[in-house]
């Protein structure tokens, strides 16, 4: 059974989803970190490129954003040229006939220094600013609503063609002529009055939307998507989950108040929990992080996968490593590649790995078996992997070539910076990342004392300097909380991760 682990403190959101105590996804939320992906800006249309087709649009980041003539939707698209080329030829004394096809170019459409409603579709990688659309999406629990694309689609895991029939008939039925959805597979045998709760909340937060619009200044943004814990449990909360869990009072009490107007029949399974030991370390979570920022993983027969992420593309390799099957070589290499696409299809969900992936399976020389490979990774991808993949067919190498649609930063993104002594062939943790783990530790040191244990904590300058700076109001509520004193001593120490707590009498 699932399990939804939040652990929420000052400094930052953390909720995992675990299936039989492994963990199949992790996802951090940080007060300081502005989360942009699905949010909505008003923004300035700042350069046109035609030779790339491609406009950047400021939205009072760092770095601009870019939307490409592809994520122009084709309504907008239309107005704008219609507009433009009326403006052009205004003054002209015959009437000209509009042609039969134009192809399009971004300059017809979209003008430099006016303002725009666009949806961050990925958030900023490396030196890419984030991508931008305006194809707007706006998901629910049961339905994506697509306000400005008048489609509907239907999640491929809905297999039963009278059930599938039966949804769109629903939406046909009570859906604006100019509107879309996409079906999702949580929608699947839930009664047409469920159904129709989640459309008409998704419209009217479009319409929201669309009022802030006009309201706006340019560059603010106009709308944010859920926090951290209720979108995960928006997402993932169904009958396949045994229960959601958060050692936080005021979190289960929101998310209770969240699921009972969105799912009543499941508001039994939100559950506060009361260390120690963490949450997290309760569940071994902790540990299947830091193995998650690892190359090598290791397969349970002995086998293992090594993953390697560059900028371009991902590439794993597979190897036997121990195991020497029962009966011969073809079965030992079977057995380890069909256990390996179980695992590498968590990996890619845990690590949120995307875009163009290369698989070095073991070569074999059976092509039933092959086949056979290619048809149990396909299938996994489908009922295990929410995010859209295209699988080729396995090549005469062993080779596998996948892409897998890219949503936000890797795991190794988040919790890692790029090292300067090796100049990027290696990791260390983030500072941020370990000033929360040290503030986990302090949290519980304190749960283990008796009120009224004063602490001096010694910590490396980076450490001191990012806490004193950024988290100074998660010390005064740690000292608030368990009614103690937290002194912090600055002191050149071997690594960021090093410190030394003492007790003061």
């Amino acid at each position: 059974m699932k399990k939804i682990l939040i652990n929420e403190d000052t400094w930052q959101t953390r909720v995992a989803i675990t299936q039989d105590d492994e963990l199949q996804n992790i996802y951090f939320w940080s007060k300081n970190i502005e989360p942009l992906e699905r949010s909505f800006f008003k923004g300035i249309i700042t350069k046109v490129l035609p030779g790339i087709q491609t406009a950047f649009v400021d939205i009072g980041q760092e770095r601009a954003g870019f939307l490409h003539i592809s994520e122009i939707d084709r309504d907008l698209s239309i107005k704008k040229m219609e507009l433009n080329e009326h403006l052009e030829n205004i003054d002209d004394e015959e009437e000209q006939k509009p042609e039969q096809y134009q192809q399009p170019d971004i300059s017809k459409i979209l003008k430099e220094g006016e303002t725009i409603l666009v949806q961050v579709s990925k958030e900023p990688v490396y030196e890419k600013g984030a991508k931008l659309t305006t194809c707007f999406t706006l998901p629910g629990r049961f339905l994506v609503l697509m306000p400005n694309i008048p489609r509907i689609g239907i999640s491929k895991k809905i297999e039963s063609k009278d059930e599938r029939q039966r949804l769109k008939e629903i939406l046909l039925n009570n859906l604006p002529k100019s509107m879309g959805v996409i079906i999702r597979t949580t929608s699947e045998f839930k009664n047409e009055s469920e159904i129709l709760q989640d459309l008409n909340y998704l419209i009217e937060n479009w319409n929201i939307i669309q009022r802030k619009f006009k309201e706006a200044n340019p560059k603010e943004k106009i709308y944010q998507d859920l926090d951290l814990s209720l979108q995960v449990v928006r997402d993932y909360l169904d009958n396949d989950v045994e229960s959601v869990i958060t050692d936080n009072k005021d979190a289960q009490t929101r998310i209770y108040k969240f699921v009972k107007q969105i799912a009543p029949e499941y508001t039994h399974k939100i559950k506060y929990y009361e260390g120690p030991p963490s949450l997290f370390e309760k569940y071994n979570i902790e540990k299947q992080i830091e193995q998650a920022l690892e190359k090598k993983v290791y397969l349970k027969s002995g086998g293992s996968i090594v993953i390697e992420t560059t900028e371009a593309m991902t590439v794993v390799d597979v190897n036997t490593g121990r195991y020497t099957g029962q009966s011969n070589l073809e079965e030992t290499i079977l057995k380890t590649n069909i256990e390996a696409s179980e695992e590498i299809t968590r990996q890619l969900r845990l690590r949120n790995i995307g875009g163009l992936i290369v698989i070095d399976f073991i070569d074999m020389s059976n092509h039933a078996n092959k086949q056979k490979l290619f048809r149990h990774f396909e299938k996994a991808l489908k009922e295990k992997d929410k995010f859209q993949s295209v699988l080729l067919k396995i090549s005469e190498f062993g080779l596998v070539q996948m892409t897998r649609k890219r949503s936000g930063k890797t795991l190794i993104q988040q919790l890692t910076n790029q090292c300067s002594n090796c100049h990027g062939l290696g990791f260390t943790k983030s500072i941020q990342n370990e000033s929360f783990a040290i503030l986990r530790k302090i949290k519980e040191e304190l749960e283990k004392r008796k009120p009224g244990t004063n602490i001096l904590l010694t910590l490396h300058p980076s450490i001191f300097h990012y806490i004193t700076n950024n988290e100074y109001n998660s010390i005064l509520q740690l000292e608030k909380n368990y009614k103690s004193k937290i002194t912090l001593i600055s002191k050149d120490l071997n690594g960021i991760e090093a410190y030394k707590l003492e007790y003061l009498k």
